[in-house]
């Protein structure tokens, strides 16, 4: 059976779930892009899964954090952010404890969310289908 559509692309990415001290979510805007996310991105060769978000948590904000202490939350497929015809398969952990971040890399802007408030319309689809519904119910 052939589909009409065209095939997506899919990337493969790691993210984390990072909070301060007032219980915000911090999310970043890459240069060259209008959409909030996650700090994260893609693997390098041989990489796990929480190897790429520690990795990415430093190189973007800064964070440094150690791979086994991050907590998964879980993995989704969702349409990606700021790439046409492209799906991510993405892996979301949780820093545990509270963090200051700062932009750096490919990074433009951080914004820290307050999730009890009204949510802007400018966040990724991995944010807004997947991860906050979830962090809605805890």
């Amino acid at each position: 059976m052939t589909s009409n559509s065209p095939a997506k692309d899919l990337i493969v990415v790691s993210a984390v779930c990072v909070y301060d001290d007032a219980g915000r979510l911090l999310t970043v805007r890459k240069r060259g892009t209008d959409k909030f996310m996650h700090p994260g991105g893609k693997p390098e060769p041989g990489e796990t899964a929480a190897e790429t978000a520690s990795r990415e948590l430093a190189e973007e904000v800064g964070i440094e954090i150690d791979p086994a202490d991050l907590e998964a939350l879980g993995s989704w497929l969702a349409v990606a952010a700021n790439e046409a015809a492209t799906d991510i398969e993405a892996t979301v952990f949780t820093a545990p404890g509270t963090w200051e971040a700062r932009p750096s890399a490919e990074i433009a802007e951080i914004r820290w969310l307050d999730l009890s408030a009204e949510l802007p319309d400018d966040l990724a689809p991995l944010l807004t289908d997947h991860v906050l519904p979830l962090l809605a119910k805890k």
